[in-house]
């Protein structure tokens, strides 16, 4: 039953895939306002054929531009954030490079990083900051990596440059600095099931983890529960300076893992 679910999903995903990708690279370039809202629409149904149930807990900043600062489980994050609501994501330059991933990536407006070379800083906080004050979300992943769902690594500080960045606040006339708000994503449940501790490796992908087999074995497990926790925006100027903030993410971030993972979330 699980190869024939699996089998079906990716057929249904190859089927319609190709030609909405078709049409969201033509919405990019003559309705670039209905290119940000078609991946939320796409990734809706895409979560809905990979039998995910998302669980959200909290407020999604609405009325500002934002810098979601999250832990990183799976590839199958960005398709539970883009569910969610209208975003981009901020990603290493390799992803870019990957098959079909790269190209998803690139139609949903991804801003790539290059982690090494320095110089290419300042190009990558214009990207941000035109970004920003064109009111959009973008999702950073200050891991720096994945785990393993059990855990959440420390936030790198140096990744949190938006942190910095400003956006013109039409309601007061002047420049504001960008809200940056925690976000706990954690794989919680399979066929109504608690995930035990040693089966979140299922869903979560890390480590020297190979792709094609990771995707085939839970497309496989049958519909999962996914809790994504939205905590209390905070901004630069409020925490003090970039490592502060990190590491205020950091502890929320945390803390709302372990409280979806134990049950104990309310």
């Amino acid at each position: 039953m699980g190869r024939f679910r699996a089998s079906l999903i990716l057929v249904v995903f190859f089927a319609l895939t190709p030609p909405l990708m078709v049409f969201q690279w033509v919405l990019l370039r003559l309705a670039p306002r209905l290119a940000v809202r078609f991946p939320n629409f796409y990734h809706r149904n895409l979560c809905r054929l990979l039998g995910a149930r998302i669980v959200v807990k909290g407020e999604p900043v609405s009325d500002a531009p934002c810098l979601i600062a999250s832990n990183h489980v799976s590839w199958l994050d960005i398709s539970v954030f883009s569910a969610v609501k209208p975003l981009s994501f901020i990603a290493k330059r390799e992803v870019g490079t990957w098959p079909l991933f790269g190209s998803l990536a690139r139609l949903q407006r991804t801003i790539f990083v290059d982690r090494d070379r320095r110089s290419s800083t300042a190009q990558f906080k214009a990207q941000m900051q035109a970004r920003l004050r064109d009111g959009d979300t973008l999702v950073l992943f200050p891991e720096g990596t994945s785990t393993d769902g059990n855990r959440v690594l420390g936030f790198k500080s140096a990744l949190m440059g938006a942190a910095d960045l400003t956006y013109f606040d039409r309601s007061a006339g002047a420049d504001r600095a960008v809200p940056v708000q925690p976000v706990s994503i954690a794989y919680t449940h399979v066929h109504g099931l608690p995930l035990a501790r040693h089966e979140r490796p299922v869903f979560a992908w890390y480590g020297d983890m190979d792709l094609a087999p990771h995707l085939w074995e839970a497309l496989k497990r049958g519909p999962f529960d996914v809790s994504v926790e939205f905590h209390p925006p905070v901004t630069i100027e409020s925490a003090g300076n970039r490592k502060t903030l990190a590491l205020h993410c950091e502890n929320a971030v945390r803390a709302g893992v372990v409280a979806a993972i134990t049950g104990r979330a309310g």
